[in-house]
């Protein structure tokens, strides 16, 4: 396993990053802690959660994930051998998240409220990074972020979130904080207040990134190497769409689309022509197309981390085996043509 710097941190993280979203869903209790087990005995020290999941959001299943790492914690007495990242929810209008029934934003009460209903669920009394899972303030991310139509809206002052999470880690409950769905602009702002006042500095960005969406890489990867703000990479396989498994409307049983049909974001044309190529790229050069995927995400100097997520065993080996995969340099010219060709169809 390789491991890569969190930030400025002195956290030294695994390249593989263990994603969780699954566990409480589509995965048991059982099913997440053989996961972990795994996922450790590899040599992954890195395991991403939030007070979301599991996937998709529901009341009834709300804190799920966080709760099935907590009984992992306990009975295998690990909690020192795992770097562990988890989120607060951004602005929505569900109310589940909240004990008086407020729809959630991130206000000092409700951040406070978070950690602490986290760190019972996951039998914890630290969080070692902390992330916004998206940001207070309107913004597109969840729609189509290429196209920019400005929005107004009620959010609280990021140099006042930047405070309250200052506020968490002098508490001991946080080691450090980060973003997640998160713009230039708004990962910049957050280091401008902090820097301004000497207060905890973003240490990590958590935004999509795969060969489908390379949107990161257009402004935010200068950020990263030029702020040392770790880009951890989920739906590095678009939601499994790279996999070709869902090519041609394929309903493989048990799959993620399959069960919630959530995938729309990587279903239009142009996105299956560049599986396609993708797949047959990674045939010709006799690889795995889902060790492909990730390996190239792997491969990026601005990556700190790759999430993976897994709902069988098979998969998570495999997916935990691409950093054996070399992205030579003549394979990655291959991919640039094809993303030339088909540039961010699922931004």
């Amino acid at each position: 396993m390789e491991y890569r710097r969190l930030g400025r941190t002195d956290l030294n993280v695994s390249l593989i990053c263990l994603g969780t979203m699954t566990w409480g869903q589509q995965n048991t209790e059982t099913d997440g802690h053989a996961q972990m087990d795994y996922a450790l005995d590899q040599g992954v020290n890195f395991f991403d959660t939030a007070e979301l999941y599991s996937i998709p959001p529901r009341a009834e299943t709300q804190g799920s994930t966080e709760r099935i790492i907590g009984s992992w914690f306990k009975s295998r007495g690990t909690r020192d051998k795992v770097i562990l990242a988890s989120k607060v929810v951004g602005r929505s209008d569900n109310t589940w998240f909240r004990d008086d029934g407020s729809k959630a934003e991130l206000s000092r009460k409700q951040i406070e409220e978070a950690v602490n209903k986290s760190l019972k669920r996951l039998q914890t009394d630290y969080i070692d990074l902390y992330q916004i899972h998206w940001p207070d303030r309107p913004m597109p991310w969840g729609s189509n972020p290429t196209i920019f139509r400005h929005q107004d809206g009620p959010s609280h002052p990021i140099a006042e979130t930047v405070e309250i999470m200052t506020d968490l880690v002098k508490a001991g409950k946080i080691r450090h904080f980060g973003l997640s769905n998160e713009s230039a602009w708004g990962t910049m702002t957050f280091l401008k207040h902090a820097d301004a006042k000497g207060l905890a500095r973003v240490q990590s960005i958590q935004n999509a990134y795969n060969l489908l969406n390379r949107t990161y890489e257009v402004a935010l990867a200068e950020v990263t190497m030029h702020e040392n703000v770790s880009l951890l990479a989920y739906s590095p396989l678009a939601q499994g769409y790279l996999t070709g498994k869902y090519l041609d409307g394929a309903r493989p049983a048990g799959a993620r689309t399959t069960l919630f049909e959530r995938g729309q974001r990587y279903e239009n044309p142009t996105a299956e022509a560049a599986i396609r190529k993708y797949i047959a790229l990674a045939k010709e050069f006799g690889l795995d197309p889902a060790q492909m995927a990730l390996a190239f995400v792997n491969s990026r100097a601005f990556v700190t981390s790759n999430i993976i997520g897994a709902t069988s065993m098979e998969q998570l080996k495999t997916d935990i085996a691409s950093i054996d995969v070399t992205i030579t340099p003549e394979l990655e010219k291959r991919i640039d043509a094809i993303h030339v060709e088909h540039c961010n169809p699922c931004p």
